[in-house]
């Protein structure tokens, strides 16, 4: 049975923030290309990297090297580039009319179940919104995330899941990468 090598994007959840689980960009590219996966390059420092490889489950994979490496857990979301041009076709966001820093996509290691969202009421958390697609809610913050609340009551409903977000700008430049 022929294998095949794809191009991966793994979006490491909270590394390299405020200090805390801090992972050198330099460090992880050597550890990745140390797997035997080829074509590995990094993303800013909050934990964006894409390789290619022909493991069919490189996120467990990922996630015990770094374990072993840095001595920490780190959830690692992994996505091919297919998956994520599909993420950004998804969105039901006005992209091109809006700034794309104020636009976070948050990727869902699961499908929520029907209804999972349900709870948040839109508009307690006007002007910012909200839209949960499959496996990525698609969030506006027009004033900027900092003062938001919108971002800790999508993250504290039960039952949690597991996922990290990414800013538009850091989405179109990772499909970029995984061409």
């Amino acid at each position: 049975m022929a294998t095949t090598t794809r191009t991966y994007a793994a979006l490491l959840r909270g590394v390299n923030v405020g200090g805390h689980r801090r992972i050198p960009m330099a460090e992880l590219r050597q550890l990745i290309a140390g797997l035997g996966w080829t074509d590995v390059r990094t993303y800013l420092q909050s934990g964006n990297a894409v390789f290619r490889t022909d493991e069919p489950e490189p996120g467990p994979v990922l996630e015990r090297a770094i374990a072993e490496r840095f001595g920490t857990r780190v959830q690692c979301l992994v996505r091919t580039g297919e998956e994520l041009r599909q993420i950004a076709a998804a969105c039901p966001l006005p992209v091109a009319e809006l700034d794309p820093a104020k636009v976070l996509v948050l990727l869902l290691e699961e499908t929520p179940e029907t209804g999972h969202f349900d709870a948040l009421s839109p508009a307690d958390y006007a002007p910012d919104e909200f839209h949960p697609v499959g496996r990525a809610v698609y969030c506006y913050f027009p004033h900027g995330m900092g003062r938001s609340r919108l971002s800790s009551a999508l993250t504290a409903v039960r039952p949690q899941l597991t996922m990290t977000g990414r800013n538009w700008r850091t989405l179109e430049r990772l499909i970029e990468l995984t061409g």
